[in-house]
């Protein structure tokens, strides 16, 4: 009980330090946070995976199927509604991730990655070589639009937005931070250390990957929707790419798996390191991301995660 309220406690005070931030920063960074905010769905999605012992090198795969959604729906149906749009990119992402996680759950480690890589890559040149999809140039997305709301001036547009991720991430750390507690979610460590065990004890470990295969490409399907409407344009190489998949997993190891909440500091803290590399060293930015990735592998092998255990630990040392 006490754990639960802590729990709903630091998400009350999360949700309304960002709510503030939202207001007080200037436009150029709340574009750029609005980005790592949605790249932390996508994040927290493969977190759920990597408790089951697996990292995907393709889940670009459904940032881009997000994204894509939205523009198509934009330009076929002349759908603008963010909502309806957030709802779709969800639905076509759960769909392909249920379908694909047919093929990927009873592969392991490496094999696991690279088959994610492979169907990513296979997805990237169809639409590489569809003028019907844009190829290489890609879409522009139209405004979007909220119900009962006038998103007039760009700076309110992209306010209004945040506060749409906001609410989107609380019910996604919320829900994730449920499902983790769930029979079904514990058993994803479970199958991480022991899967024969698992299957000894009556359950099947290729449905328990399957399960969190899905709801990883559903939340990433959700990034790439919002992403698509905070950049508003969609390509390929920005979104589908192997590279947009390697930083998925850069932030995913830099995070950690301790808590709901550490994939958007990851994500916030990779933005930032991202923006600083690139202004101050255009040639050497990659060389600098590899360093820092360096860095915490070797003094936080737990990621971010890390940090939140040896504060705990230092708590109960002090109350002891």
């Amino acid at each position: 009980m006490a754990s639960s309220r802590s729990f709903v406690a630091l998400i009350a005070l999360a949700t309304l330090f960002m709510a503030i931030v939202g207001v007080m920063v200037p436009d150029w960074f709340l574009n750029q946070l609005l980005v790592a905010l949605a790249r932390g769905l996508a994040v927290l999605g493969l977190m759920i995976l990597l408790r089951t012992g697996l990292v995907s090198f393709g889940h670009a795969l459904y940032l881009g199927l997000g994204a894509y959604t939205v523009v198509l729906l934009n330009r076929l149906a002349s759908i603008t509604d963010a909502f309806l749009l957030l709802f779709a990119a969800a639905v076509v992402s759960v769909f392909v991730g249920f379908v694909v996680g047919f093929v990927v759950r009873r592969h392991k480690r490496i094999f696991f990655a690279m088959l994610n890589l492979a169907v990513s890559m296979i997805f990237y040149g169809l639409i590489i070589k569809s003028d019907w999809l844009g190829s290489s140039d890609g879409f522009s997305v139209k405004q979007a639009s909220l119900p009962g709301v006038t998103l007039s001036s760009g700076s309110f547009t992209r306010l209004a937005i945040y506060y749409v991720l906001l609410a989107v991430i609380v019910a996604a750390v919320v829900g994730t931070h449920w499902y983790l507690r769930t029979t079904l979610g514990r058993l994803a460590e479970a199958v991480r250390d022991n899967d024969i065990r698992v299957e000894y004890l009556g359950y099947s470990p290729a449905r328990v990957v399957h399960l969190n295969y899905t709801l990883s490409a559903g939340l990433a399907g959700i990034a790439g929707a919002f992403i698509a409407i905070v950049i508003g344009q969609v390509d390929p190489d920005s979104l589908i790419q192997w590279t947009v998949s390697g930083e998925l997993v850069f932030v995913t190891v830099l995070s950690g798996t301790g808590h709901v909440l550490v994939p958007f500091a990851g994500s916030i803290f990779f933005e930032i390191l991202k923006t600083v590399a690139f202004e101050n060293a255009p040639q050497l930015w990659n060389m600098i991301i590899g360093f820092a990735l360096l860095a915490i592998i070797l003094f936080l092998p737990e990621g971010f995660s890390s940090v939140l255990s040896r504060i705990r630990q230092f708590q109960r040392q002090g109350s002891m």
